[in-house]
């Protein structure tokens, strides 16, 4: 069966005028700025106050590209003779956005939750040096990270939270008994 002359270009008109009719996608993105999904990959933010120096996220980072300088300091005792300890005082962290390859990896091996996805997008630079961003920056995305979704009513209660609350009940008994036993 030979095709018929000028079928393909009748098939070709076709996807045009479909094409037209339909209502356009684009966005005109400087002035109406984009719905971007709840768990949008941005950028870093860094969470300072439950860092402690631990240079895992750097440590396993596959680019490198996490900065961390970090000095010692002596904490007095918490408690009359006790021993004095030492501590981490974190004095840089940076990352490097023109290295980064936006794994996550640093974010989900931070064992005291100091890293976070932020959806901030807008952060380019017109030299690939200034891309290295230092811990105040990294900062400022931090308060632009979304709450973490609710969670699912018909979960089961975690394990750590359920032992808690029969400890409670266990220690809320045993204290009414005895004032019980009073009256």
């Amino acid at each position: 069966m030979a095709p018929i002359p000028g079928s393909g270009l009748a098939k070709g008109l076709a996807v045009t005028l479909r094409t037209m009719t339909r209502k356009h996608v684009t966005e005109q993105y400087p002035d109406a700025q984009p719905e971007l999904p709840p768990r949008t990959r941005g950028v870093i933010g860094l969470f300072e106050e439950n860092c402690t120096v631990c240079m895992l996220c750097a440590r396993e980072c596959p680019d490198w590209c996490i900065y961390i300088d970090s000095h010692k300091e002596t904490v007095p005792p918490a408690a009359p003779g006790g021993r004095e300890r030492s501590r981490n005082v974190l004095d840089r962290f940076a990352i490097d956005f023109s290295l980064c390859m936006y794994c996550g990896i640093c974010i989900e091996v931070c064992p005291f939750d100091a890293l976070f996805w932020s959806p901030e997008f807008e952060y380019a630079e017109t030299d690939i040096r200034d891309l290295t961003h230092e811990r105040d920056k990294l900062r400022e995305w931090m308060w632009t990270v979304p709450a973490p979704p609710a969670l699912d009513p018909a979960a089961e209660e975690p394990k750590e939270i359920a032992a808690a609350r029969k400890t409670a009940e266990k220690l809320a008994a045993a204290q009414a008994e005895p004032g019980e036993d009073q009256s």
